[in-house]
């Protein structure tokens, strides 16, 4: 690429570029950086019968001298399959990778099953039932590639004996409903699954198994990101149960779900896998790839643009709504400081509690709100997105919103407030023309926003 004496490429003028042009480019560039199978190839090399990884400046080998099988779960766990398949070569035997719906691909020998989410379904059983048949059957000489990433904890389905399906779509529905965050969704998913909370690896034991994982979560708690299927887990059934307390969840709860965690609580039931249990002895989990990485590349294309950039030290994330105010704010400060083009840059993810019965996500009820604080201020415009490229559930990554947009809407008759209060952002952004439909990525690092601060002349 040209560069000029500055390092800055050629492109147009700033003043040339539509803002939602340079927003939409930065989003993608945040993307390219997470792409599973980039990670992958980034990260794991192969020479003869050895396969390295390299992670954070430390390279480990593995042998392969044996049998080697690729299992996963995930929004982009089939792309992080795909670039293992040439690395793995002739020992790859065979395996499974659950998927959404919208990412079945082709991976012989492994099988690829379509699952559910954000709600779990029959696929996301049938994915379960079959990645657990399969690690029974693994030695201690064989190697097992598991690829994790967001999503899976509604792809990857294996209930406790005694609590159905449809008794964990309706608790995990609950759990979305009251705004609880994933961190405490996850340790009541942990205590009612086979597979997550260091069950998989249970499961997998005595065979070695290398988890690469994408993180979905705040923080990169390994434990948190696919309830942590391969980790030590520190939450217990008491936790669990406190949650259900905490937003009121006791007697709205089905009761085999309190039943087993009361049980649990009792020591009637095995607790998940904790630090220092030996079945972790041949488990290696990487932490490939996460939204910093994503933000980064965000802010490295930004400057090359001709953006200065602030990048908010600490993640996005609470109630949208007073999160949506806060990002407002530091809009409103760069528009009065900075005197040459900016963009603020911030990442993570917000909790919407459900009101309405409206479509929408958090990231376009972010944009609205963003939208309301600072109606009729010029020079700024945001791009509140998923990396995934969905928004709740439709078919939206998020929404474009600028200075003009609550006028806007007013003049087509729209209510921003009413929007809000029905959960219905995705409606009003659509009459807008200001949904943001990338389609899906293949991977997901939370959600980014995206501010573009053009201060007009004093």
């Amino acid at each position: 690429m040209m560069t000029t004496s500055s390092g800055r490429d050629h492109r147009p003028p700033l003043s040339e570029v539509p803002p939602r042009n340079s927003l939409a480019a930065l989003f993608a560039a945040a993307v390219a950086a997470v792409d599973p199978g980039r990670l992958i190839q980034d990260s794991l090399t192969r020479q003869a019968n050895r396969l390295s990884v390299r992670v954070g400046g430390r390279t480990t080998h593995f042998p392969l001298n044996h049998n080697a099988f690729i299992i996963g779960a995930g929004k982009g766990a089939g792309r992080m399959a795909q670039a293992l398949l040439p690395l793995l070569g002739e020992h790859l035997i065979g395996g499974s990778v659950v998927v959404p719906q919208d990412a079945v691909l082709s991976l012989d020998p492994v099988s690829v099953i379509a699952a559910e989410h954000p709600l779990p379904g029959s696929g996301s059983l049938r994915g379960g039932t079959r990645l657990a048949a399969l690690l029974a059957e693994r030695g201690p000489s064989d190697l097992v590639c598991f690829c994790l990433t967001g999503g899976a904890s509604s792809l990857l389905v294996g209930p406790v004996p005694g609590v159905s399906l449809e008794d964990k779509l309706t608790m995990n529905r609950l759990l979305l409903a009251c705004g609880a965050d994933i961190q405490e969704i996850n340790t009541v998913r942990k205590h009612l699954s086979r597979l997550k909370g260091g069950q998989l690896a249970r499961l997998a034991a005595p065979a070695s198994v290398i988890s690469f994982i994408l993180s979905d979560v705040i923080g990169d708690d390994l434990s948190t990101v696919g309830s942590g299927p391969t980790v030590a887990d520190p939450t217990t059934f008491a936790e669990a149960w406190r949650i259900l307390e905490r937003y009121e969840l006791l007697t709205v709860s089905p009761e085999s779900v309190t039943r087993h965690l009361s049980a649990g609580m009792r020591g009637g039931m095995a607790e998940t896998p904790k630090p220092h249990d030996p079945i972790f002895a041949r488990v290696h989990n990487y932490l490939l790839g996460s939204n910093r990485l994503a933000l980064e590349a965000a802010a490295s294309d930004a400057r090359q643009r001709g953006f200065d950039v602030h990048m908010l030290p600490e993640p996005v994330a609470g109630d949208t709504t007073r999160a949506a105010r806060v990002f407002a704010q530091q809009i409103r400060t760069r528009l009065a400081r900075d005197r040459s083009p900016s963009c603020v840059l911030a990442g993570g993810e917000t909790t919407v509690q459900l009101t309405g019965n409206g479509r929408g996500g958090r990231n376009q009820e972010f944009a609205l709100v963003v939208a309301q604080q600072l109606q009729d201020e010029a020079g700024w415009t945001l791009l509140s997105a998923g990396t995934d490229g969905r928004d709740g559930p439709t078919d939206a990554a998020g929404a474009y919103v600028d200075g003009t947009s609550v006028r806007r809407a007013w003049a087509k008759g729209l209510d921003p407030s009413a929007a809000l209060s029905n959960n219905d952002s995705y409606t009003f952004f659509a009459a807008l023309g200001d949904v943001f439909q990338p389609g899906p990525t293949g991977t997901n690092v939370m959600d980014i926003k995206i501010a573009l601060i053009e201060p007009p002349p004093s």
